[in-house]
């Protein structure tokens, strides 16, 4: 079995002395692969097969209770050879990228944590979606990582620079870099983020080319890859998230394919700042960028310094998010008013059923 140096893939002195807060006999170990009740973990003796203790699935209220690619846990054993590993304890995120899972009302998926750098990977054809990048980069600001926007398949693009452009005009403070499939040194820029110990997620919708550029990072074809369909959507190539060692040093985490990402949680202060800066300058604190008279934000629109579709989906991501942040218990009687006029209106429904039941 292959012996592993664990800072090689992020281990460390923080990790490590968090861990020391527990159970000597437990190992520090990495989750690399998330398939339903089954993960794999690195150890410093290898990759195994792992399992979480009866006690963590009790205790866990949340999806995101549960382990996830990237964190850092403590098991009972470095391999596998006489049954799983149990995980015992997930040590604490320095970063999550997350989303909100579609139909709960406080439970969020992480997608995967303890990222130092997140690529945004968003090809240059009919992907191309600025309000998406938006999403994206709010939520990877949230996450405590550092966005990096990776324009993909420029090759099949007419307008590189043009489009480069409209990035630049959502994409403030962040990097943005373009690559080509064709090109053999097209995953060049990416590489200058990945060092010994560094983590780089690749996250984006279905077909823009993260597996290739993976591939390529890796020096060999390790991950499918698909073409795009016939209506220049992509195919799904992940259909699970993954962490893999990089050979040249530091780890990525491949992730499936996301065209919608709800939010659980999002910066929107830095991904709009240039809003926030005009907001400053309007007549009222609590301008609402409507019809006020002295409105900053309106005046920009109209002089053509600021696109009204920008605001538009900034005023889109507040409301989405201040929705989340009501709790399950606000949430419920706000279905109560809509459907019953409150809840007084619902307990003499409930009595009238009773008293008729009793009939």
């Amino acid at each position: 079995m292959k012996s592993i140096d664990l800072k090689d893939i992020g281990l460390t002195e923080e990790y490590i002395q968090e861990a020391s807060m527990y159970d000597v006999n437990l190992h520090i170990a990495r989750v690399s692969v998330q398939h339903k009740d089954i993960y794999k973990v690195i150890t410093e003796d290898g990759e195994c097969f792992a399992e979480i203790s009866g006690k963590m699935h009790y205790d866990a209220e949340y999806s995101s209770d549960y382990p996830a690619v990237g964190d850092w846990v403590l098991v009972d054993r470095t391999s596998d050879e006489h049954g799983h590993a149990i995980i015992h304890h997930i040590l604490k995120r320095k970063s999550c990228f997350e989303r909100k899972m579609a139909g709960t009302a406080k439970d969020y998926q992480v997608v995967a944590s303890n990222i130092d750098t997140v690529f945004i990977c968003m090809s240059l054809n009919k992907d191309f979606n600025l309000r998406r990048l938006e999403r994206y980069i709010s939520i990877a600001w949230d996450s405590m990582a550092t966005p990096v926007v990776v324009l993909t398949k420029a090759d099949i693009c007419d307008d590189v620079q043009g489009m480069l452009i409209k990035a630049q005009s959502v994409a403030l403070g962040v990097d943005i870099i373009t690559t080509s499939s064709m090109s053999e040194d097209g995953y060049l820029d990416v590489k200058k983020y990945i060092a010994r110990g560094k983590t780089v997620a690749f996250i984006g919708s279905s077909g823009v080319g993260k597996s290739t550029l993976i591939n390529r990072l890796m020096g060999e074809e390790l991950l499918v890859t698909k073409g795009l369909r016939d209506d220049d959507k992509g195919r799904h190539a992940t259909t699970f998230r993954q962490l893999l060692m990089i050979p040249s040093g530091g780890v990525v985490i491949d992730t499936p394919g996301m065209r919608e990402l709800q939010l659980a949680a999002a910066d929107l202060d830095r991904t709009f700042s240039d809003i926030e800066d005009l907001a400053q300058n309007c007549r009222f604190k609590d301008c609402r960028h409507e019809e006020e008279p002295g409105c900053a934000v309106r005046e920009a629109i109209e002089l053509g310094r600021l696109d009204e579709k920008r605001l538009e989906s900034f005023k889109k991501l507040q409301k989405e998010l201040k929705y989340q942040e009501l709790d399950s218990k606000q949430r419920e009687n706000e279905k109560i008013m809509n459907m019953f006029g409150g809840k007084g209106a619902m307990k003499e429904a409930r009595d009238f059923v009773k008293r008729k039941n009793k009939r």
